[in-house]
């Protein structure tokens, strides 16, 4: 497997073998058609030795990055939301190959925390002018994630959305509003270092990235590359607080509120009354009432703007 090194960034112009891999089944892809059509023009035109392949089934991402690795590929792009992404990247943790987004997910959290462009060309340019970047992983019951993971509110509203065949954040807005008429908060117990706290919470995240997406900060002080991850536990949600906490959500400013739960470290035990979804990059999986998260640091290549 060739690697891609430093050196081979000089000129600015990836020389390695290139795959691309998508959902044709994603809601945002099979929407807005002309996205792929962008995609296959701009590689048409500047790089005609890219390959493209779909994906088939749930988790068909994965076995397609390992199956492009062992065909010697420098780096393979995921071409779609961090579900997709996600997939991708699992095949590309420990290796040398170097993951590339294209961002046109619902939430495009990673795409946001690292400056990669939302416009389909532009995220492609980064392979003449991008820069490979290490980034950590985080794992939650082992399952890796490399945005957020959670579990109450958060895993239920994710389950819910997977569900819809319209995406973006109106609809996420309009799914979490439906969603927190019926939805009541549970009681958790956090352990970090050997530092135990409970407290009752609506949902609680541990956060690679600082944001979900759509620039709702969960965690603004995250970082990628810090060899750790920040939880955030919020408040149960009443008619008061509502409107304070999404302000705060969206101009990054959470971690001021002396309400919300904020811990970083690099593991957490997470125990809560009873077992519930639990939710990485959006993807749900049923989960006990423990929930282990560690951080794997600096185990994976991201193509980003050079800084």
């Amino acid at each position: 497997m060739p690697s891609v090194r430093i050196r081979d960034w000089l000129g600015g112009i990836f020389p390695l073998k290139v795959r691309i891999i998508y959902n044709p089944r994603s809601g945002f892809i099979a929407s807005h058609p002309l996205l792929l059509a962008r995609v296959r023009a701009h590689i048409a035109a500047h790089r005609p030795d890219i390959a493209i392949a779909p994906t088939e089934r749930r988790h068909h991402a994965t076995a397609l990055a390992h199956e492009a690795v062992a065909d010697g590929c420098g780096c393979v792009m995921a071409f779609g939301g961090d579900g997709t992404m996600n997939e991708v990247a699992q095949a590309l943790i420990g290796t040398e190959t170097v993951l590339g987004v294209i961002p046109c997910g619902s939430g495009n959290g990673l795409a946001r925390h690292l400056g990669i462009p939302l416009q389909p060309e532009a995220a492609l340019s980064l392979l003449q002018s991008g820069r490979p970047r290490l980034i950590d992983a985080g794992l939650a019951d082992g399952r890796p994630y490399f945005v957020t993971a959670g579990v109450g509110f958060e895993g239920e509203i994710a389950e819910r959305f997977n569900r819809l065949t319209r995406r973006g954040l109106p609809g996420y807005l309009a799914t979490g509003a439906r969603a927190w008429w019926s939805y009541r908060p549970q009681s958790y117990t956090v352990t970090s270092e050997g530092v135990r706290e409970s407290r009752r919470a609506f949902t609680l995240a541990v956060a690679n990235c600082n944001q979900y997406g759509n620039n709702a900060r969960i965690a603004p002080r995250a970082s990628v590359d810090d060899g750790l991850l920040d939880l955030a536990a919020v408040p149960p949600i009443g008619w008061l607080n509502a409107a304070p906490l999404l302000a705060s959500l969206f101009l990054g400013t959470l971690d001021r509120r002396t309400d919300v739960l904020q811990v970083r470290g690099s593991s957490f035990v997470v125990e809560r009354t009873q077992p519930g979804p639990l939710h990485t990059d959006g993807e749900v999986y049923d989960a006990g009432k423990r929930v282990e998260f560690a951080v794997r640091p600096r185990c994976l290549r991201v193509l980003a703007p050079a800084v």
